[in-house]
């Protein structure tokens, strides 16, 4: 009877220190899951830009579109906020809004759209190009017809927090706490 609790008492310390290492591990800030794919987009100012420009600097990224009501604006003005708020903390992190709706967003309505948000990088360009960025970050967006005619998207909603390597760091979601938000983003300045 003794001998089985010496070897249960084992197990559970061995359990235990199995669980804390996964935990810490999988905590780590280098381990970050790698997001994106390889695209050709242009900028508002109608310049090439690839994945690739994106490496080397840590970012924010946002996909929506140019006729969204609501949670686009409000987003960009919160980024906008988050920026003013690091101050020159945050003077290399990029911001880039990648449009869903490449349809009706070209790089003239995408520079107009986004000329009170200077610190935002506006990406568009083809459908299948768009749809390979959206795919590479598991964005999720479709067209919804309107009853009056037209139409919407749908899409997340989230702000993705990419650190300089590249990898996936997390996302600030749609109006999430100020407070929370800035913390996530100097984690993400401090990680890259």
């Amino acid at each position: 009877m003794k001998q089985a609790r010496v070897w249960l008492w084992i197990i559970v310390a061995l359990a235990a220190a199995m669980f804390a290492f996964l935990t810490l591990e999988l905590q780590r800030p280098d381990r970050g899951v790698a997001l994106g794919a390889p695209f050709e987009l242009q900028t508002a100012a109608g310049e090439p830009f690839r994945f690739e420009d994106m490496q080397g600097s840590p970012h924010l990224i946002f996909f929506g579109f140019t006729h969204c009501p609501e949670v686009c604006p409000t987003t960009l003005y919160e980024i906008s906020g988050w920026l003013d708020t690091l101050g020159s903390e945050a003077d290399d992190l990029k911001a880039y809004f990648i449009t869903v709706d490449p349809e009706r967003d070209t790089p003239q309505v995408l520079d107009n759209y986004l000329s009170p948000f200077p610190r935002v990088t506006g990406l568009t360009g083809s459908l299948e190009e768009m749809d390979k960025a959206a795919k590479g970050f598991h964005v999720y967006y479709k067209k919804v017809p309107l009853d009056e005619g037209g139409y919407t998207m749908d899409h997340t909603a989230s702000v993705f927090l990419i650190r300089a390597d590249g990898s996936f760091l997390g996302t600030i979601a749609y109006s999430e706490n100020p407070d929370t938000a800035i913390e996530k983003l100097r984690r993400l300045l401090s990680a890259s």
